[in-house]
């Protein structure tokens, strides 16, 4: 329903806005600038910096733009000689104990104090008095601060809280004694960063880049982050051919998440400059054999022979070909190229952590994107863990709830931190969340679902009410938990409840990596064999295969020695890998970023990533090495080695990227969704059948936990790229304390492996 407009009237000019919108707002919205430093848009208001001062017409006093909502005939002042002297006068007062350092200071260049003293200028300061000083210090292995420079605008203080949900920072003391800090002196939380985001000033820095470079000596590349799959977008700083900070704020770029990064976005990219980078191609010239440095042109004719002679003795179905959730659309489509024409195989895959074939085969609601999370009034989420596993998400279901007054319901085996939003949180049995899908899709069946996920009929009842009651937006989301026939009827939700006026339902699917949903859309997903088949396959159907990326953990439990079984394996990584342990070839593949390309998050947008540094030592793009592989073997690709080449023949190829082009996935304000397929209404009474049998033969037996899994407990698990950043090890270790926070806890505590907290990661 559109808002009622009104008319305000901003210095002497006359325009039209929204009912009830933030004055602040509107006057920037129209070319005003209005100082601020407490106010952040979405966030509680704060009222404290005094700043954003205005006249308005009728009221005997100045007032704070950030707490005012429009009215019909408003008539505004934002400049006068009333209104500087004020704003001036409050900018003495915040420079009283605020240490003249700006030479120094790591947020120089970046200091929002700094720029509002130094585009006024002459600013008059009468404090003689003097000023309060406390050392810098450490409240983390990830936060670094300096007392002194605070200005307790509390924007992280309320980023913490409304963000996050954590309370992990508070002010303390009183007056001009008061100080940003946390109870014990030492942050146990998920280590996010968005406190150092969002401050204004170089209160709170990033302790892993400071004092390294100026932010005027970096050159910054928008791109997309390559861990989770809600596809944050990020500024890649860089100097040098080394990536040397990734930050969100939103002066560099105005993404989905605005300024909100996780500590994995925010701190984990030393992986890219990491010394274990492959550096050459590899070849084992002989089994048992060690690795050798080869050329590339060695690498490819000795691998390109290799695989003619398998496909000549067995033919192109012994070959298998592995992309990966990780790799941009552009490497996994020529992966997927490479399957068809050149190798003539069906047996293709990715080493995804579970499929969503069908659910995207029956889906009848579109997409949710993060921000119709954020205005939704009915959030349904079944299994996952989203504050965890896509931090961007939960951070909307946070805002929704507490800014939106949304009604949360969660179905879990676990009492996931999310729980204390929830206006309704049912706990079931492990493994059983099949069950609460069938509750769901079939009224009849609830008291069989309600026996077997342990929890009471009329529980489940109240659910079904929340979702038939439901005004607004009503997102469904779900995790890895489901299987494919519970996908299917999930998928087909909206049409069990019906249609309803003022009501619509969205599907927000949350896979575990930052191109998943790419993987699904190009079909890799729905190749003859899924990931663990195609281990089972090795040896005996398969004789080759090729991977790009690494089989994760969980596939290769069991199946260790499954790839030493297979004739040739070839894999392109950037590090050494469990994978490559077995391989014949390793190529050595070039990051995130080091490369341009495409990833697809679980909203469907279709996002850019942008090469930011040269390829380190002699990396090369993930889908440049298929090309130069399938040339080898007889096939031009004719990708005239362009990335844009690639995405311009995917998206002819793949119907729900169809008119897509680089120049339209630009703006990142502005982000393109995939135009999934809809299917409309489906018979799928098989499904349910078959769902029903699936439910009725679970057993009974498995007991819930009643402890909530600590902060941070899969953010920090060591992986192939967490596992290059010393600080990692410290909070995967339990984050233990240093002896002094006045120095650095890289210095303090040896980074080992058999570190260990046990206090700290009990429940791990």
């Amino acid at each position: 329903m559109p808002a009622e407009l009104i008319k305000v009237t901003i210095n002497g000019q006359e325009f039209e806005t929204d009912k009830g919108a933030r004055l602040i707002d509107v006057c920037r919205e129209k070319g005003f600038a209005i100082p601020s430093f407490c106010y952040y848009a979405d966030l509680a208001l704060q009222a404290s910096c005094r700043m954003c001062l205005v006249r308005i017409e009728k009221m005997p006093k100045l007032q704070t733009s950030c707490t005012i909502t429009c009215t019909d005939g408003m008539i505004v002042t934002t400049e006068s000689e009333e209104i500087e002297k004020a704003q001036r006068g409050m900018v003495e007062f915040l420079l009283a104990n605020h240490p003249l350092d700006c030479p120094v200071c790591d947020r120089g260049g970046e200091c929002e104090l700094q720029e509002m003293v130094f585009d006024w200028g002459g600013l008059e300061e009468r404090f003689t008095e003097k000023k309060n000083y406390a050392p810098e210090k450490f409240l983390s292995p990830i936060v670094a601060n300096d007392p002194q420079r605070c200005i307790l605008c509390k924007r992280c203080t309320r980023v913490c809280d409304e963000w996050m949900g954590e309370d992990a920072i508070e002010a303390g003391g009183r007056g001009s004694h008061t100080v940003i800090g946390t109870y014990g002196g030492w942050l146990n939380c998920s280590q996010c960063g968005n406190c150092i985001e969002v401050c204004p000033t170089g209160t709170l820095l990033d302790a892993t880049y400071r004092h390294q470079t100026r932010p005027w000596e970096l050159s910054r590349t928008i791109s997309t982050c390559t861990f989770c799959s809600d596809g944050c977008q990020l500024s890649v700083g860089s100097r040098g051919g080394e990536v040397m900070r990734v930050v969100a704020r939103d002066r560099y770029v105005n993404g989905l998440n605005g300024e909100f990064l996780c500590i994995k976005g925010r701190f984990a990219h030393p992986f890219v400059n990491h010394e274990e980078r492959l550096r050459t191609p590899l070849i084992r010239y002989k089994k048992g054999g060690k690795l050798i440095p080869a050329t590339w042109d060695e690498a490819i004719r000795y691998t390109a022979a290799k695989l003619r002679a398998v496909l000549d003795a067995h033919g192109g179905e012994s070959v298998g070909v592995v992309g990966s959730p990780r790799l941009t659309n552009e490497a996994n489509y020529a992966l997927l190229k490479f399957a068809r024409e050149v190798v003539g195989t069906n047996n293709y895959t990715a080493t995804e952590a579970f499929s969503l074939v069908p659910f995207f085969e029956n889906l009848g609601a579109p997409l949710a994107t993060h921000k119709d999370i954020r205005h939704a009034k009915t959030i349904l989420l079944i299994g996952g863990e989203p504050e965890e596993l896509q931090p961007l998400t939960g951070r909307q279901i946070r805002q929704a709830v507490r800014n939106g007054g949304a009604k949360l319901v969660i179905i879990n085996s676990v009492p996931i931190r999310l729980k204390h939003a929830a206006s309704q949180f049912i706990q079931i049995r492990p493994g059983t969340e099949d069950a609460a899908v069938l509750a769901l899709a079939s009224k009849d069946d609830a008291g069989v679902a309600a026996r077997k996920l342990n929890v009471e009929a009329g529980a489940l009842e109240q659910v079904r009410q929340h979702l038939n009651d439901a005004q607004g937006d009503v997102i469904v989301m779900f995790g890895g938990e489901l299987g494919a026939e519970a996908q299917s009827l999930l998928a087909q939700l909206s049409f069990t409840f019906g249609e309803k006026e003022g009501r619509r339902f969205l599907l927000h699917p949350l896979p575990l990596f930052n191109n998943s949903l790419g993987v699904h859309d190009l079909g890799l997903m729905g190749g003859a064999l899924n990931p663990l088949e195609i281990l089972d396959a090795a040896g005996a159907q398969l004789r080759a295969m090729y991977v790009a990326g690494s089989f994760l953990r969980t596939h290769l439990e069991g199946r260790e020695d499954a790839l030493s079984k297979l004739d040739f394996l070839v894999v392109q990584e950037l590090f050494q890998t469990a994978t490559t342990e077995h391989a014949d070839v390793v190529f050595p593949a070039a990051s995130f970023a080091e490369v341009d390309g495409t990833y697809t998050n679980n909203d469907g947008f279709v996002q850019r990533v942008r090469q930011s540094i040269p390829p380190i030592h002699q990396s090369k793009p993930d889908w440049m090495i298929t090309a130069m592989l399938a040339d080898a073997l007889g096939t031009d690709f004719g990708f005239q080695m362009s990335s844009s080449a690639v995405f311009l023949e995917l998206a002819k190829q793949i119907p729900a990227y169809e008119g897509l082009r680089y120049p339209l996935l630009k703006d990142e304000s502005n982000p393109v969704q995939a135009r999934h397929a809809l299917v409309g209404q489906r018979d799928v009474s098989a499904q349910l059948v078959e769902l029903r049998s699936l439910v009725e033969g679970i057993e009974e037996t498995g007991e819930t936990t009643t402890q909530t899994p600590p902060v941070g407990h899969e953010l920090f698990k060591l992986g192939t790229l967490t596992s290059k950043v010393p600080q990692f090890h410290l909070l995967a270790a339990g984050n233990p304390e240093p002896e002094s926070v006045l120095i650095s806890p890289l210095y303090q505590i040896t980074i080992d492996p058999a570190l260990r907290d046990e206090a700290a990661v009990a429940g791990d």
